[in-house]
């Protein structure tokens, strides 16, 4: 039963049993909320200086019903992230030709980080995307481009943390924000 069905038994209902008319809102309006309650809109990334592995480790957390709504928009074709090892690895190149990140360093010199592509996999509700690189001394920059979903969704919001040395420095991508940078 859609929304607006839902609402106009409730109407007619009413016209009967005026009481109830605070409890018909009530459902209807739990019912609106839950039903756009399934795609957020926001993607979580997490930057993380590694000192036991000595590497710089990027994990991209999405919502899989969103990435998948975005696959089959993207791909132009039906894209099952939860059954297709193929889906998600195609998602995944998707999402590494979207993110980047430059560091500059102590010296003023500036270089693109070749991450590299570890995997992916599916945890309960999410899609991860893995991607590392052996850590490289005397960072005290980064500039990040991340633009992945918001070439489907222009209100998509990707969320980026920066974990290294027990500080946690957060960049939103937002609105017209494409590439940001901050110092370490």
């Amino acid at each position: 039963m859609t929304t607006i069905s839902f609402l106009r038994i409730a109407w007619q209902y009413l016209g009967r049993n005026s009481g109830s008319i605070a409890i018909a809102v009530l459902i209807g309006g739990l019912t609106l909320s839950v039903s756009h309650a399934h795609q957020q809109k926001t993607a979580v990334t997490r930057i993380l200086f590694n000192p036991n592995t000595d590497n710089i480790e990027v994990m991209h957390r999405f919502f899989v019903h969103d990435a998948e709504h975005a696959a089959t928009v993207v791909f132009g074709q039906r894209q099952t992230l939860m059954e297709s090892a193929e889906s998600r690895e195609l998602f995944s190149n998707y999402v590494m030709n979207r993110f980047a990140v430059e560091a500059t360093f102590a010296n003023g010199e500036r270089q693109q980080l070749a991450l590299q592509y570890v995997g992916e996999e599916i945890d309960g509700q999410f899609l991860w995307v893995y991607q590392e690189i052996q850590q490289v001394t005397d960072i005290s920059a980064l500039t990040i481009v991340n633009t992945a979903l918001r070439d489907v969704w222009p209100e998509q919001s990707n969320l980026v943390n920066i974990e290294r040395e027990n500080q946690i420095l957060s960049l939103t991508f937002d609105g017209v924000r494409e590439m940001l940078s901050i110092s370490l």
